[in-house]
């Protein structure tokens, strides 16, 4: 009897809009360019607060979670969101920025642990398939990006 491969499943993203912006189309254009590319994707909506991300991926089981911001605020929500998600234990979800974000601002979030930041115009099927690599390479046990 041939030996199985590990059960392959839809990676499970959430996509979020933390704080005050009200802008959600970009938002909303990677939860459609990810769903086209296999992922499940839950879309939490506007104006949601770390707390409330860190929920959604704990209830989803999520493997990543995406987060769009537009306002200015990244430097404030994004190491929230993250210290909310570490401390929900959830210490193995990809996160990943999209948006706004200045040059100088990337790597410092890089160092508070996101994995990528995605600013406009970046193609949509490069966003997928980095994040199904990254996804794969987490599930297999090998070292991550």
């Amino acid at each position: 009897m041939p030996i199985l491969d590990a059960v392959e499943r839809p990676y499970r993203v959430v996509v979020a809009k933390p704080g005050l912006d009200g802008h959600d189309r970009g938002a909303k254009v990677i939860a459609r360019a990810l769903r086209d590319a296999g992922f499940e994707v839950i879309y939490t909506g506007l104006h949601q607060t770390p707390e409330q991300i860190a929920a959604a991926a704990v209830q989803e089981d999520a493997d990543a979670v995406g987060l769009s911001l537009l306002s200015g605020a990244h430097m404030t929500l994004v190491p929230k969101v993250i210290d909310e998600l570490r401390a929900a234990g959830l210490d193995d979800v990809v996160v990943m920025v999209g948006g706004i974000i200045p040059e100088a601002d990337i790597e410092p979030l890089k160092r508070l642990g996101v994995a990528a930041v995605f600013t406009p115009g970046a193609p949509l099927p490069r966003i997928a398939a980095w994040l199904e690599d990254v996804l794969d390479r987490r599930e297999k046990g090998m070292a991550s990006v």
